[in-house]
């Protein structure tokens, strides 16, 4: 008799979600009955300031009561989700009009480690725009690992990789590093020394170093380890016309489209010069990411608007896009097989809204804080604990801006005491940002790349699950988490400069 094997029970990523809400929900009851409570140390007014927070519980009249007044209002305010539909209409056009193909099509060539290092390298550069990378590189390499034949949820898995694990470290600063630097300065010389000022400068010797070393290596790790779960090899059957002379237009288009957009972020005197700047504030970078600047908060929207520009003069000429129906179709053309996408970010924008509400990701992060203040240790050892401390954070704290809020009124004066500089302190804190992201199933953009993945599913029978995912990354996240360690060991043990006139330590 022929015993039938049984059948491995899968769990969708929407009953994963619900089993995460479901969780958070006990453990705010448990939390809350016990009064489990922590302080958090912020910085007010140039003053430190500590706050008694508690833990709410969301299955209370209360917390009943703000689920239902406030599930609109949280998916209202989720912003990934309107900022990814305004990209997915430029990236729609160019892959329509045959602009991505054409563009794509000279790369079949090269060898498939190359494209991984590519991949992962401009997923790091791509960092200068801050989560926006995300928005843009995971649907847009999907399309550009399609057309080159390559499998593209192997493709979009890498620069989800390249981009998260990259994110500490990265080529040219952002603005978030300029918010983290202000508030690494803030805490440095409220506490331990009132000279101290930090610069964007301060990280660049490690930044480029360990952008060349992590590239290259995951690259090795990527290869051997990720790339053999999937079939390199992508059947595409779309028939798409190449034209030199549309492409030959459409360059020229490009270099004068960037060149505008360049024009109106100078800040020069010339007419319609910096419009695109808030003048208001006195540095350039907050000039041009700042809350109120108008660049910065319509680079979704500017980049889009290029794409979708270049799209449809590539489509006219070549004869892909024939009238105006096709263009308006081409707009939508990657919004296909996506519906399971705005299922997925309705549910992690209520969890991650319960957690905020409940403050449970608040407590637990200023517990382990506080745990890691009480340890008695210092160098490479209290390197390597606080990188887990964050990864722990993250988990329930994906936000980068959020967690470095929590954690440098304490950390920085601590490393600080151990004779680690606040410079080498924030490197530190960013890689271990950016590995705790990949751990986190509560990080959007993680979500969002499921639902990519889901898009691109070629066999009914293998089926996307957020376990899963993790099983096929875990072993490549966890060895370049490794080797990310070994290199600020490293760094720290032989005494490298970490930037310009900066040690790792005092």
């Amino acid at each position: 008799m022929v015993k039938r094997k049984k059948k491995e029970k899968k769990f969708g990523p929407v009953s994963i979600l619900f089993i995460i809400f479901s969780i958070i929900s006990i453990l705010s009851l448990i939390f809350s009955v016990v009064g489990i409570e922590a302080y958090k140390t912020v910085i007010a007014n140039n003053t430190l300031e500590s706050t008694l927070i508690t833990v709410k519980n969301i299955v209370s009249i209360e917390g009943i009561q703000y689920l239902f007044t406030s599930v609109v209002e949280n998916f209202q305010k989720f912003e990934p989700l309107v900022l990814l539909i305004i990209a997915l209409l430029g990236i729609g056009i160019c892959e329509k009009s045959g602009l991505i193909y054409t563009i794509v099509n000279p790369l079949k060539k090269i060898k498939f480690n190359i494209i991984i290092f590519l991949t992962l390298i401009i997923g790091i550069i791509f960092t200068v725009i801050g989560d926006y990378s995300y928005i843009f590189l995971i649907p847009l390499t999907g399309v550009v690992y399609k057309y080159l034949e390559k499998n593209p949820m192997l493709g979009i898995m890498i620069m989800f990789i390249g981009i998260t694990l990259g994110y500490g470290t990265g080529v040219i600063f952002n603005y978030n590093d300029h918010l983290i630097g202000t508030l690494t300065e803030t805490a440095a010389s409220l506490e331990v020394d009132k000279n101290y000022r930090f610069s964007l400068f301060s990280n660049l010797y490690i930044m480029w170093g360990s952008t060349l070393i992590i590239t290259i290596l995951s690259t090795i790790i990527i290869d051997k380890f990720l790339c053999p779960k999937f079939t390199k090899k992508y059947e595409n059957d779309e028939e798409i016309i190449e034209n030199k002379k549309a492409k030959s237009i459409t360059s020229i288009l490009f270099i004068l489209l960037v060149i505008l957009t360049v024009y109106f972020i100078l800040p020069i005197e010339l007419p319609f010069a910096g419009i695109l700047l808030n003048n208001e504030e006195v540095r350039y970078i907050e000039k041009l990411f700042g809350e109120s600047s108008p660049f910065g908060n319509s680079l979704v929207f500017i980049i889009s608007i290029i794409m979708i520009i270049l799209g449809y003069v590539y489509g006219k000429i070549s004869g892909n896009v024939k009238d105006s129906h096709e263009f308006s179709l081409g707009l939508s053309k990657n919004f296909e097989n996506l519906g399971f996408l705005f299922v997925l970010m309705f549910l992690i924008a209520e969890i991650i809204a319960v957690i905020d509400w409940t403050n449970i990701g608040i407590v637990v992060g200023a517990k382990l804080i506080e745990f890691l203040g009480t340890m008695k240790i210092s160098g490479v050892i209290l390197i390597i604990l606080f990188m887990i401390v964050v990864v722990l954070i993250s988990i329930l704290i994906p936000d980068t801006l959020t967690k470095w809020e929590l954690m440098s009124p304490t950390i920085v004066p601590l490393f600080m005491q151990a004779n680690i500089t606040p410079g080498f302190t924030t490197f530190i804190f960013k890689v271990a940002d950016g590995i705790g992201k990949c751990f986190s199933p509560l990080f959007m953009y993680f979500i969002i790349m499921l639902a990519f993945l889901e898009k691109y599913r070629v066999s009914e029978k293998k089926q996307i699950s957020l376990f899963g995912t993790y099983k096929m990354m875990l072993p490549t996240i966890s060895l370049i988490s490794l080797v990310w360690i070994i290199i600020i060991a490293l760094w720290y043990l032989i005494g490298f400069p970490v930037g310009v006139g900066i040690s790792s330590t005092l």
